[in-house]
């Protein structure tokens, strides 16, 4: 198909506005998938999304409309996750299109997430359509939301789509505007192949199958491509596209979206963002790739039987390959033995790929508790970046550590912003900004430490603000702030996976909450265990689980007393002597105690 009617847009806006319905309805009108094969959210593939009720993983699908001028259109249309913690996913999409429809939901109207992702768009240089979907509810307000539309984002909303996903309504005029709107690929399919891989998966009898967006030149089968990051040659075995399910195609050319498959067995000879090229022209230019994106959040990941560490490295190596915005190396515990410390976007990203790990490949898994990446300066003049607590060199050496600070963007009802800035003071958040969007609706932003953020700020500004707040959030640098590393010892023993960075201020009240919290959690043994919270020498909290105690009195029913008391001594040593080899186990339960912070 020639360039001229070829489209290649994404689907952006924030979470539950509606994008993987109205993909549903473009599917449908443009039959695409029939009612047989028709499914609410058909491109939301995985349980995990299905179950959410959210997008993860961007997906894409072609399909062919025929315009009211009779002419047949190729769209390839990418559905995006509405999720800040997956923002990398749509950073990705929007480098392989041309447009955007930007869907805001014509009651709620404009929220943080639908900015950052237009701000993303814009920096793409692409077309943006506004649609207002759900506009059959009885709340909805077009007038309202498109002079939000203007006045917030700055793009002209008057001619907005206005559709109704769910019931289909106003859906041919949507794809008649994407015709006129929405530019053609440039791009000759006469000049030198240029394709930039924009995603990719292991399938387990095919190899790595590649996701591209073919920029210049033509992709056949049976041809050899090289990969650029890697210097490997390969020969294409398979070409497709999802349309919406696997289609096998003899070729894609400029313009095209399409998958290939060319028997990589090697996950490391991959990278998202590479360009393929002929084998025939090796020094063809490189394409822009994508900006690495920079793991906000850290935490252990190891198995619970030290005999799957090996299976745990081969599913992290083919998870990494299907997301490029987690990252993991080698890490090795007193406590838990050898696992990974893993980074990622925020705390929902850890969260699924926890799930996905324990559904996908089968493991049984323990994880720390989270940390961000600190910045240490040592009294020897050295730089540091730190994001395990037990790498933390002695408080001795340390002349200061900083911490990074996010700027949040928060959007809230009028009624709710007390509650919010006594949240946000809090978490010792400073206000940068606070102005009313429109009479109902205040935007406030905020500096936060991002450790503040990562455990449960989320979950608390839903609840005090009855699910009505929004928000989004960028890194903006490092602070110095006093900070401290709290240790956890059981028995005069630091337990490293439990150790914990955070501000001086809050130290006593998180240590004794942890210590109190797990001394319900560990099991009673035949002797004492004390549980400390501690920084460096000095002792903050401490709590005892009580020894199990025999009683080994129960045989004497009189006698002399010294008979009794030989038998409590005898037991004493024992006890003592148990004492100084003895370990204690910890369960999994302790570990996640450290992830909640209210009791």
């Amino acid at each position: 198909m020639h360039n001229k009617y070829i489209r290649n847009f994404s689907i952006i806006a924030h979470i539950d506005h509606g994008k993987s319905t109205l993909a549903d309805r473009l599917l449908e009108f443009t039959g695409t998938v029939s009612a047989r094969e028709s499914r609410d959210r058909l491109l939301d593939n995985m349980d995990i999304e299905r179950e959410r009720g959210i997008t993860i993983k961007a997906q894409t699908v072609r399909l062919i409309y025929k315009a009211k001028d009779g002419q047949d259109y190729e769209f390839n249309l990418i559905d995006t996750p509405g999720h800040v913690d997956f923002s990398y996913e749509v950073s990705r999409s929007l480098a392989s299109c041309d447009g955007a429809l930007l869907v805001v939901d014509a009651s709620q109207g404009v929220e943080a997430q639908t900015l950052s992702n237009v701000y993303m768009a814009l920096e793409n240089d692409l077309e943006i359509i506004p649609v207002l979907n759900k506009i059959d509810l009885p709340h909805a307000d077009a007038p309202r939301v498109k002079n939000e539309i203007e006045e917030i984002i700055g793009i002209e909303a008057q001619d907005a789509c206005e559709v109704s996903a769910k019931s289909g309504l106003g859906i041919e005029d949507l794809l008649e505007t994407i015709v006129l709107k929405i530019p053609p690929p440039t791009g000759e399919r006469g000049n030198k192949l240029q394709a930039l891989i924009f995603d990719s998966w292991f399938d387990t009898y095919q190899g790595v199958v590649v996701l591209v967006r073919i920029f210049e030149g033509t992709i056949k089968l049976k041809e050899k491509i090289h990969f650029k990051y890697s210097g490997e040659s390969y020969e294409v075995l398979k070409l497709g596209v999802n349309a919406p399910f696997f289609t096998e195609v003899k070729e894609l050319g400029a313009g095209q979206v399409g998958m290939i498959i060319c028997g990589v067995k090697t996950i490391r000879d991959v990278k998202v963002g590479d360009t393929i090229i002929s084998a025939k022209y090796t020094d063809t230019p490189t394409l822009e790739g994508f900006k690495e994106s920079k793991p906000m959040v850290f935490c252990g990941i190891f198995p619970v039987d030290s005999v799957d560490h090996s299976i745990l490295k081969e599913s992290l190596e083919k998870l990494a390959l299907n997301d490029a915005s987690f990252t993991y190396e080698p890490e090795n515990s007193n406590a838990l033995g050898l696992g990974f410390r893993c980074g990622f976007l925020g705390l929902l990203h850890m969260n699924i790929i926890q799930e996905r790990l324990e559904r996908e490949f089968d493991l049984n898994l323990i994880s720390t508790a989270p940390s961000c990446n600190y910045m240490v300066k040592t009294t020897r003049g050295e730089e540091m970046m730190v994001d395990n607590p037990a790498d933390l060199p002695d408080q001795t050496l340390i002349e200061s550590i900083s911490e990074p600070i996010v700027q949040i963007n928060i959007h809230v009802p009028n009624e709710f912003v007390g509650n919010v800035i006594k949240l946000c003071s809090e978490r010792r958040g400073v206000q940068k900004d606070m102005k009313y969007i429109t009479t109902e609706r205040v935007q406030l932003i905020y500096d936060l430490p991002l450790v503040e953020m990562v455990f449960d700020f989320y979950d608390k500004l839903k609840g005090m603000t009855k699910g009505y707040a929004s928000m989004d959030y960028e890194v903006v640098g490092y602070e110095e702030s006093d900070l401290v590393k709290l240790d956890i010892l059981l028995n005069n023993d630091p337990v490293d996976a439990l150790s914990l960075i955070c501000h001086r201020s809050s130290a006593q009240v998180k240590g004794r909450e942890l210590v109190g919290r797990l001394r319900k959690l560990i099991n009673r043994q035949q002797f004492d265990i004390a549980i400390q919270a501690a920084v460096g020498a000095k002792i903050l909290a401490r709590e005892t689980v009580k020894a199990l105690r025999k009683n080994v009195l129960a045989k004497c029913y009189g006698g002399d007393i010294s008979r009794k008391r030989k038998l409590l001594e005898k037991q004493k040593r024992g006890k003592k002597r148990m004492k100084m080899v003895g370990s204690v186990e910890v369960p999994q339960s302790a570990f996640l105690a450290v992830l909640k912070t209210d009791n």
